[in-house]
């Protein structure tokens, strides 16, 4: 009896009730990192996007369009992608020691400061995935209307970039497992040296512009510009902080030192080929 009268107060609310669960998936999901810290911003952020591009389109199933599934399928297929790329890198024995690592560096994360990153990065979630709500509520408002046109360019987008990171994924855990111990510079890796970040670049921007037609107010535009900045701002800092570790890891090694003047750091066919000036302060 609970569980209708929650679906039938859903099947009428707004913006903001769907916000708030949407919150509250997330903030659960991501309460991983309580166990460990770095969890907040990997099991937590792959399927909190999971978990809310399961749920979201089922309360709305009585009036879901064909390709608002697809945009939502995208973000699912993208979360659990990612969180199973996530588990099985944890299991491997060439991770171990990275692993421990960060585990390290997270310990002295504590209190009050974790509880401020469970809330923002539960935020954060709820922003990026709100181009895909915003779609579901217009179908919802509007019965019978034709589907978005951004979503047709937007879904695209989210194809490409959700190949791009599973080939890069897949082709350096493949490299390493035979070469642990030397950088990889194959496959995507000769085109720019993080592949797998400019596929989650391209992916997140293709979200985002899925959503475009469904942005009728100010707060739209907000809310889904906020977590587009936020998750590229993410990546710049990710790309900046792997180029560091790789710097002190290869640093001495000449081939590395060649690769790392002659390949571009995220962005193909943009001469920039470091961003250790860059100062980012996410990821």
């Amino acid at each position: 009896m609970q569980s209708s009268a929650f679906l039938t107060f859903l099947s009428g609310a707004g913006l903001f009730e769907y916000l708030g669960l949407h919150f509250a998936i997330s903030l659960v999901v991501s309460a991983a990192g309580f166990y460990r810290i770095y969890y907040f911003v990997s099991l937590g952020y792959a399927f909190s996007i999971a978990l809310m591009a399961l749920v979201t389109p089922w309360l709305f199933r009585s009036t879901l369009d064909l390709w608002t599934a697809l945009q939502c399928t995208g973000l699912l297929a993208y979360g659990m992608r990612l969180g199973s790329f996530l588990i099985r890198r944890e299991r491997s024995p060439a991770y171990q020691k990275e692993m421990v690592e960060v585990i390290k560096r997270g310990e002295h994360i504590k209190g009050f400061v974790k509880l401020m990153i469970w809330l923002s990065v539960a935020l954060l979630y709820v922003l990026m995935f709100s181009p895909a709500l915003f779609a579901l509520l217009h179908h919802r408002d509007v019965p019978g209307s034709s589907p978005l046109v951004s979503q047709f360019s937007g879904l695209f987008i989210m194809a490409c970039g959700l190949f791009i990171e599973s080939w890069a994924d897949h082709q350096k855990s493949a490299y390493k497992a035979q070469r642990p111990d030397r950088f990889c510079d194959v496959g995507l890796y000769r085109v720019v040296r993080c592949p797998n970040y400019l596929g989650e670049v391209i992916f997140w921007v293709g979200a985002w512009t899925a959503g475009i037609s469904a942005y009728t107010h100010v707060l739209h535009w907000g809310m889904s510009l906020t977590g587009l900045v936020c998750i590229v701002l993410v990546m710049l800092g990710s790309t900046r902080r792997l180029e560091m570790k790789q710097d002190e890891r290869y640093g001495s090694n000449p081939e590395y030192q060649r690769y790392t003047r002659s390949v571009p750091v995220l962005f193909p066919f943009v001469p920039v080929y470091s961003f250790k000036n860059l100062k980012v302060y996410l990821g």
